[in-house]
């Protein structure tokens, strides 16, 4: 840890920097973000770009009085060393230790939970009414990116600040340099003079004088507004925030410290809306992430050197398993076409994106629009895949149910990211989607037990005639065997992949595998256990499972996601239905809470969703039930 970084344990503390000191100090604290995020992986490129726009930011306003509301968390890091947090920087994402988002009551320097996208906004401006209503001190900053704002919701808040008429701070950190450097140098140096103490009062003198003119005063300070947007609107963006009641800044040079300290300590005493435009580059100070920004963006382990991933492995993941079968099918069916919400390399859709560019929609931060614009797609014979993330598509519900599935329309849904995913916790498991999906009407919803299962599944989604969707888990597949000839499912049809008696895993998605080793444990038990991968979650396979019931006294589903209406809700509701009463069930799944960060096989474990936990409790169901005792030997073949 670089020497200035130990002296820093409040952001009060930076006050007695130099400037030369601050620019150090960036460099130490990019270097100690290298370091730990080489070793357990984190979002890189956008925590490395931000580093002096966060120092400026923490030695012009004081926090906690001034709140600092942050979007999404990716761009955080400096933040979290620069607010006491610094020793526990090491854990980063580990079980146990500091999440890799911001998380309200950390610590007293994050005011506002973050994880999706596009939020800051929204919540800086309920902060900052509240704070005006009960008549407090203290200063409200949002920090939004770029490619945040491209989500509807941020442009719903700006509205209304610009309505309300709040004093709020709005920082947008661009770093995508939409703006020629000799353009942004030259505006950087008109809107840092532009926001001086001599200027605004210059300004507000002469607008005062000129109003006092009779009859063309109001007229002179008319032309003089309209010049000096004019001037802005030609050489900034400035025009249209300005339009939504903002006082726009910028753009800054973000990495010019001098810059970032002068427009932010001018802004800090204004009233009303401000808009301050900073310009940074993504990845900057390390080689690799400003070269490759998209695949730096989150990152697992990699060598500092190289930059190359530490973690490899020959068997292809999910994601990409998915991308390249999407490529397939649409070279058989010229229909098909691909969506993401500014996610092709996270979601697979890269491949599609160089094969067939004229037929990929990448629509920015907008998952709402998204899944409309599918809908829309479909109305007109096209055949729509959406690629989303599980927990990102949560925010699409109501266009799901309203606009897709209301109409039955053959939109296919991916859900990469489902169930447990790990380290980035609980903002991004996908532990809710067989909950909010499984009740709409119209939708078959699927999830593979491997990757040979996903390629089955997706060319299924493109047979039927209205809604689908497919929730696969992140990381390395099995290793299974692809088929060269993808085949199609019967739409709601279990199979049975180990026949036994007396007990029945009926397992779906990720969770077949665990069962599957659970049951031989059992076996060396003298156990018999029937498995069955479920593959779909709706409409469940109801004639196999009447004849299950018939078969079995205990019936256990596995799933990973929340218990509350997901997988195992379906089997209970259904067994109601036929009237089937004597099996006993037991569902194992996500209990009623938030999963933290953490490895995905270690909180699998936990939540006893693996091999071992699911042995436990069917040896507990079967005590509990009558069935057979425990003893030493039982213990010893996994029984216990």
């Amino acid at each position: 840890m670089g020497e200035l970084l130990k002296r820093v344990n409040h952001p009060r503390d930076l006050k007695n920097f130099s400037l030369p000191d601050l620019e150090k100090l960036a460099q130490e604290i990019r270097e100690e973000i290298i370091q730990t995020v080489s070793r357990t992986g984190g979002h890189l490129a956008s925590s490395l770009g931000a580093v002096e726009l966060i120092l400026a930011l923490h030695y012009i306003f004081d926090s906690p009085q001034d709140r600092l509301v942050w979007d999404v968390g990716h761009q955080t890091y400096a933040h979290k060393l620069l607010t006491g947090r610094k020793e526990e920087f090491a854990n980063l994402r580990q079980l146990g230790g500091m999440s890799g988002f911001i998380r309200r009551g950390d610590s007293e320097h994050d005011c506002f939970s973050v994880g999706h996208s596009s939020t800051s906004i929204s919540a800086a401006l309920g902060i900052a009414e509240a704070i005006a209503r009960k008549g407090q001190a203290g200063k409200v900053i949002a920090v939004i990116g770029d490619g945040a704002l491209t989500a509807g919701m941020a442009f719903e808040a700006l509205n209304q600040v610009g309505h309300l008429e709040r004093n709020l701070i709005v920082v947008l950190n661009d770093n995508d340099w939409s703006i020629a450097p000799s353009v942004g140098a030259f505006s950087s140096f008109l809107s840092r003079k532009m926001t001086g103490s001599f200027f605004l009062s210059l300004r507000r003198t002469l607008k005062y004088y000129l109003r006092k003119i009779p009859v063309i005063g109001e007229t002179l300070v008319a032309v003089i507004r309209k010049f000096e947007d004019a001037l802005k609107g030609f050489i900034t963006p400035g025009i249209l925030f300005e339009a939504l009641g903002f006082y726009y800044v910028g753009p800054i040079l973000g990495h010019r410290m001098d810059r970032l300290l002068e427009t932010f300590g001018n802004v800090k005493n204004w009233d009303g809306p401000v808009l301050v435009h900073v310009c940074t580059t993504k990845g900057k100070g390390y080689l690799p992430a400003e070269k490759n920004p998209e695949h730096f963006h989150g990152v697992g382990p990699f060598a500092v050197e190289t930059g190359e991933s530490q973690e490899k492995s020959k068997i292809p993941s999910y994601t990409e398993v998915f991308g390249k079968t999407l490529v397939d099918l649409a070279r058989e069916d010229r229909r098909i076409v691909a969506i993401t919400a500014a996610m092709p390399e996270g979601t697979g859709l890269n491949y599609f994106r160089e094969t067939f560019p004229d037929r990929f929609y990448d629509v920015g931060i907008a998952e709402q629009h998204a899944v409309t614009f599918a809908a829309g797609l479909a109305c007109e014979g096209l055949r729509p895949l959406v690629a989303i993330y599980s927990t990102f598509l949560q925010r699409a519900f109501d266009q799901i149910l309203h606009d897709v599935c209301f109409q039955n329309l053959p939109v296919v849904f991916a859900l990469d990211r489902a169930g447990i995913v790990g380290a980035d916790g609980p903002t991004h498991h996908g532990l809710f989607d067989l909950s909010y999906l499984r009740f709409i009407p119209n939708l078959v919803l699927m999830a593979p037990r491997d990757e040979n299962e996903l390629r089955r599944m997706l060319k299924t989604a493109f047979s039927l005639p209205g809604p689908a969707a497919i929730r696969f888990p992140r990381g390395k597949g099995l290793g299974a065997d692809l088929e060269a000839e993808i085949g199609i499912l019967p739409v709601g049809k279990a199979e049975i992949l180990r026949e036994g008696s007396e007990v029945c895993l009926l397992a779906i998605g990720s969770t077949v595998p665990a069962a599957l080793k659970a049951a031989e444990k059992l076996e060396a038990g003298d156990l018999r256990v029937t498995v069955v991968n479920a593959r779909f979650a709706k409409p469940l396979d109801r004639a196999l499972l009447e004849e299950l019931s018939r078969r079995h006294r205990v019936l256990v589903t596995v799933e990973d996601n929340v218990l509350g209406g997901g997988f195992g809700s379906a089997v209970l509701e259904e067994l109601e239905i036929m009237g089937i009463r004597h099996l006993k069930v037991r569902r194992l799944g996500i209990p009623d809470e938030f999963v933290e960060h953490g490895p995905q096989d270690r909180l699998r474990s936990i939540y006893g969703i693996d091999a071992n936990g699911i042995v436990e409790e069917v040896w507990a169901l079967l005590k509990s039930a009558g069935n057979v005792s425990l003893s030493a030997k039982d213990k010893d073949l996994g029984l216990g």
